[in-house]
């Protein structure tokens, strides 16, 4: 093959596996079933760039890998389709989001399909399709009407809560519920007010409205989630965010922490992926403790993990979204804690945990009293703690706690240590192990004694029980958004919500002539005319973007059904994800939040597994290479890297195409490249304008993005996917390098001429091959087949170089050599593999069609070994012996070399052992004298 009719070719290949429907795939009972799954990709306007196609590349090589060897496999692909960035170029653009969502699919499948994946197309799925977020909707409903038993550890049906309300009330149920959840009797409940019963099953519901602190972006008009919200501005615009509380739509993800955290264990995921689920779940056995408010009949809880460490305790501390603050600020502080409230809002919560500025806060003029001494302790509000942590409030013992200590040592407050050898100390006593001291009933003993004798006094008193706290909490659901799937509730005429029947699903998102929220600050769907149901208000807020998300691995199995998300019978026969691959930043968002769904799902009989994803792959982010020049911020000349010395600069980041290997810039294309630049006074060193290097994140704003479709069109597809994979083990973080792409192709062109001369003339021949021939390629149908198995890509294409070496030097053009190269090297390159197997060989099925190379181990075993021979317990020497002789001959052989009779001299051998392929041992004796 050469490189100008590398396109046309593979054009050419495009078409004809797409009219044969090659890699369309139905059940198949009389095989195994493999699922290969890439998390859903959102389809930017900006399309793909060299990093992006690395983790589509992996699954593409493993999917074919599989078939090829006997499964039938799932490899779909669909797209994430509603979202922010979309609205707010509508916003911009005044475009329908529909428009430009559909205009970015176009190109990024346009760009897929360049690269040869084997998607099956009849499966594609995007979100914002009616015929999709019909089941989302779905799935909303039946979370709704739903509660979960904690006797039997599901999710049930909220009629038989009703049923149970209705004969004894909840005094005899055990169920997932809001901590401020009225104890009632069967008549309590049946006299309720409809209202007061929708209200009370609020409590319960599975998906329920709430009060809630929310990350409110007033230029957005809309709620961000934690992960769309960096150091205190949305990611997307850059705009302030702060805490607000809002009535929102939330997911009861809580009731399902400890089996989120027990599923962990059997899943093959990397530990670092389930480490941070734990964490982000935070499962804490310990206490509740009340601190009663001095003055009034309130009394502030506390979670904490060591109540041991109560008698340490000095002040306490809410965070500043506690529902108490207000309440308990006496007139004299209310001004100032106001105004730190309104401050604090305006903080992320990593920064409020991680900041360099942690030790804020303010006095209430409020006291608690300590349950056990009786002691009168400040209270004091500051954003290190979170409401959505514990109970929103910690008592502080800064004798054992470094965020504790730090505080009190910014604002003077007292620090009482209560551990042996902690007395004096200038920090605090954090191995809590050590005896404890002047602690009243718990002196003189040891940290685990100490936290069970003060348990019973507590429990005693009524002032503590012993609890488990989760760091998780219920998932806001709500945004304030247009494009977004409608949340399927509206409210009767008083103000009641209800889910839409399923018979009227879906609740079509309306077409609306502006996203912008109303004047009076409602959500954009506000602005829909004659949109409700029965003449009945619809909820205006829409779900968030991980909706859709986390149950599309389901859909993909029956796409086209309008009667059900997905069919028993292919729920029985695909069940959940053989492997996912994609990035480890989504570890505890949408994988937490499948998990959630897929365990709902099973619960309400709709599947019968409970997780979603049996193996996930994290590949490794390509890292760009980015060039930074320099402005002198007095001056406002640009200077030469080399020469920027103590100047006050600025640095600039520009175009990598302008630098080339030695960091020199080419100030002739910069100047033609922005206007900004144009004019610029530039400060040359000898002639030479140098910038600084930087490797990064590729992003369109650093200017170090590397875009796919050049180098498809320069060096073809199969070039550009072995070069992805050749950076290094699909796990770590590579670094771009267009030069050494050069590599792989010299090599596709190396297995080209194994085929034909440089005229294009065929070499291949029918005869058999020699044992060489057959060593060769059978060395790597044994190598590349582990090693594909385990997506040691890297490693396994470094074999195929050493195999097609091998069989160049060889000068090997036999066919049944060749059709093993292309059958291990098509996973990875599958246009001219296809090409050379139709063209050369003249084969008329597709190669995905065949067998997988069975290694035949014959042709592995080398004639000779090489055999370690011991003389009385000591190695001697190795030497070669062939495979094949017996031990007599080798006993022969080895007794004969002169090494082993010089250690043998004035000896008799009294045994020869010998080990095949493995070892001699001799062992002798001294001879007689006489």
């Amino acid at each position: 093959m050469t490189i100008h009719d590398t396109r046309a070719m593979e054009e050419k290949w495009l078409a004809r596996w797409e009219q044969g429907r090659l890699y369309s795939v139905s059940s198949d009972l009389s095989r195994p079933k493999y699922y290969c799954l890439d998390m859903f990709p959102y389809p930017s306007g900006a399309g793909l760039h060299v990093g992006h196609p690395r983790g589509y590349i992996a699954t593409d090589i493993y999917s074919r890998y599989k078939r090829m060897s006997g499964y039938n496999v799932l490899h779909p692909m669909g797209f994430d389709s509603f979202g922010l960035p979309a609205e707010q170029y509508a916003i911009e653009t005044g475009q329908h989001p529909k428009i430009t969502t559909d205009n970015n699919i176009f190109t990024f499948k346009a760009q897929l399909r360049k690269l040869g994946f084997c998607y099956d197309s009849e499966r594609e799925i995007k979100t914002s399709d009616a015929g999709y977020y019909h089941w989302t909707q779905w799935i909303f409903s039946q979370l709704f009407n739903s509660w979960y038993d904690i006797v039997d550890n599901k999710a049930k049906p909220i009629t038989e809560l009703i049923s149970h309300l209705e004969a004894s009330g909840n005094t005899l149920i055990a169920a997932c519920s809001d901590a401020d959840t009225p104890v009632v009797t069967a008549l309590q409940w049946r006299q309720y007010s409809k209202h007061e019963q929708s209200d009370f099953l609020m409590k319960y519901r599975l998906a329920y409205r709430a009060d809630s602190y929310v990350n409110w972006c007033p230029e957005l008009g809309t709620v961000l989630a934690n992960d769309e919200v960096k150091d205190g501005f949305s990611e997307r615009g850059g705009h302030p965010v702060h805490k607000k509380k809002m009535k929102q739509w939330m997911l009861r993800i809580g009731a399902y922490a400890d089996r989120l955290l027990d599923g962990l264990s059997g899943l093959d995921w990397p530990d670092a992926l389930k480490d941070m689920q734990r964490h982000w779940i935070g499962k804490s056995q310990g206490a509740e403790i009340s601190f009663q408010l001095a003055g009034a009949n309130s009394a502030v809880r506390v979670f904490t993990s060591h109540p041991e460490t109560l008698y340490g305790c000095t002040f306490l501390v809410l965070a500043p979204e506690h529902e108490l603050v207000e309440s308990i600020t006496s007139e004299a502080f209310k001004e100032d804690v106001a105004a730190y409230l309104e401050k604090t809002s305006f903080r992320s919560e990593r920064d409020r945990l991680t900041g360099v500025d942690q030790s804020t806060g303010q006095f209430t003029g409020a006291y608690g009293i300590h349950p056990l001494t009786g002691e009168y302790l400040p209270i004091w509000v500051a954003d290190y703690v979170l409401a959505d942590y514990g109970t929103g409030a910690i008592m502080c013992v800064p004798c054992s706690d470094s965020r504790d200590f730090l505080f009190a040592k910014t604002f003077d407050l007292p620090i009482k240590y209560i551990y042996e050898g902690a007395q004096g100390s200038e920090a605090p006593y954090e191995c809590v192990s050590g005896n404890l001291i002047d602690s009243n009933e718990a002196t003189g003993l040891s940290s685990n004694a100490a936290k069970d004798v003060i348990m019973a006094k507590l429990v005693e008193t009524g002032r503590g029980v012993q609890t488990v706290s989760f760091r998780i909490r219920d998932a806001i659901f709500g945004r304030q958004r247009y494009w977004g799937e409608p949340i399927p509730v509206f409210y009767d005429h008083e103000g009641i919500p209800d889910v839409v029947p399923d018979h009227d699903l879906p609740v079509m998102l309306p077409d609306i002539e502006a996203f912008l929220p109303t004047n009076e600050g409602e959500p954009p769907l506000d602005r829909a005319k004659n949109w409700n149901y029965h003449g009945q208000k619809y909820e205006t807020t829409t779900m968030p973007g991980w909706a859709g998300s986390s149950w599309y691995f389901l859909r993909y199995m029956d796409p086209r059904n309008d009667s059900r998300p997905v069919s028993p019978e292919n729920i029985r026969y695909w069940q959940s994800v053989d492997l996912y691959v994609g990035g480890a930043e989504h570890a505890t968002g949408h994988l937490l939040y499948s998990r959630f769904w897929t365990h709902f799902l099973k619960d309400r009989g709709l599947i019968d597994f409970e997780e979603p994803f049996k193996k996930v792959l994290c590949q490794g982010m390509i890292l760009g290479v980015s060039a930074i020049i320099y402005r002198d911020k007095v001056t406002h000349q640009l200077v030469s890297a080399d020469i920027k010395g103590e100047r006050d600069v600025q640095p600039l980041y520009i175009d990598i195409r302008f630098v080339n290997d030695s960091n020199l810039v080419n100030v002739d294309a910069l100047r033609s490249w922005r206007r900004s630049y144009e004019d610029a006074d530039f400060i040359f060193n000898e002639g030479v304008f140098l910038c600084d290097r930087l490797t990064e994140k590729m992003s369109k704003s650093k200017h170090n993005v590397e875009i796919p479709d050049d180098l498809v069109e320069r060096y073809g597809a199969d070039t550009f996917r072995l070069h992805e994979m050749f950076l290094g083990p699909i796990e770590q973080t590579a670094t771009w390098s267009t030069q050494s792409i050069d590599g792989p192709y010299k090599f596709l062109q190396k297995v080209g001429r194994l085929f034909q001369d440089e005229n294009g003339n065929s070499l291949v021949e029918d005869g058999p091959a020699n044992g060489d021939e057959l060593k060769a390629v059978h060395t790597a149908i044994a190598k590349v087949g582990r090693l594909t198995g385990e997506m040691s890509y890297n490693t396994a294409i470094a074999a195929l170089m050493i195999c097609v070496n091998k069989l160049t030097s060889l000068k090997c053009h036999k066919k049944e050599v060749l059709e093993i190269v292309l059958k291990l090297l098509h996973p990875y390159a599958p246009f001219i593999t296809e090409e050379l197997w139709s063209g050369m060989l003249h084969n008329s099925d597709f190669l995905l069609n065949t067998d997988y190379p069975i290694v035949d181990e014959r042709f592995l075993i080398e004639p000779e070994f090489e055999c370690p021979v011991s003389i009385d317990g000591k190695l001697r020497l190795k030497m070669m012996i062939r495979r094949d002789l017996t031990e007599g001959e080798v006993r022969v052989l080895v007794l004969a070399e002169p090494t082993v009779q010089r250690w043998l001299e004035n000896k008799e051998v009294k045994k020869f052992i010998f080990v095949p392929e493995k070892i001699v041992n001799i062992v002798s004796v001294y001879e007689t004298v006489d």
